[in-house]
């Protein structure tokens, strides 16, 4: 009984340290480097809104996003109003889902990605430090770098079909920071297939 206890003990002491973002509270900062070589750092991106997706195309719910294009609509129509979209990609090296640089940058153009950035994260330190279980899990940051949304991109947790006929929870939050309006919705639980981290 008390080996249990210490078991569940470590397990709850792990699962708090790990999920570090909180709804209402600074987002984490981090410093991160892209398929392209390029130092991302979120200090940097102050007084814009940022977009984190927890990203693996191998996922069926992530694929169907982009074979359908919605992502790379909501992408667009975002990026092109000064939102920062990051893709971040957590999938450890040791996975068959893994991406080599080359790979990525490969799929980052036969996806038509319009996202800012892909982010290589394979070492799971941003992933573990926002608590990206899912992909996809959606993450928003205000102008002022306070987290303001976190959980599903939208509401229809399905790996296919067209997710833009679904109330996406990511536009909607931008939608009401640019209109200056409190943000009605600030988490869901997120849908998908479980993050690949390095056991």
């Amino acid at each position: 009984m008390k080996n249990a206890l210490i078991t569940l003990f470590a397990f709850t002491f792990v699962g708090t340290a790990l999920a570090v973002a909180e709804i209402g509270k600074p987002a984490p900062d981090f410093t991160a480097t892209d398929i392209h070589g390029k130092a991302i750092k979120l200090s940097d991106y102050k007084g814009k809104i940022v977009v984190l997706e927890s990203y693996n195309l191998d996922c069926p719910f992530c694929h169907n996003h982009y074979s359908t294009g919605a992502m790379q609509a909501l992408q667009k129509d975002l990026t092109s109003n000064g939102v920062i979209f990051l893709v971040v990609n957590s999938v450890s090296a040791s996975h068959p889902s893994h991406r080599t640089t080359d790979a990525a940058r490969k799929e980052w153009a036969d996806q038509k990605m319009n996202a800012t950035a892909w982010i290589d994260d394979s070492s799971g330190k941003l992933g573990h430090k926002y608590g990206m279980r899912t992909t996809p899990q959606m993450f928003v940051i205000d102008t002022a770098g306070m987290l303001v949304y976190q959980g599903a991109i939208d509401d229809r947790p399905s790996p296919s079909g067209d997710p833009r006929t679904a109330h996406n929870y990511v536009r909607t939050t931008i939608q009401q920071l640019q209109a200056g309006e409190k943000v009605t919705v600030s988490q869901t639980k997120p849908y998908g297939c479980s993050v690949k981290y390095d056991s």
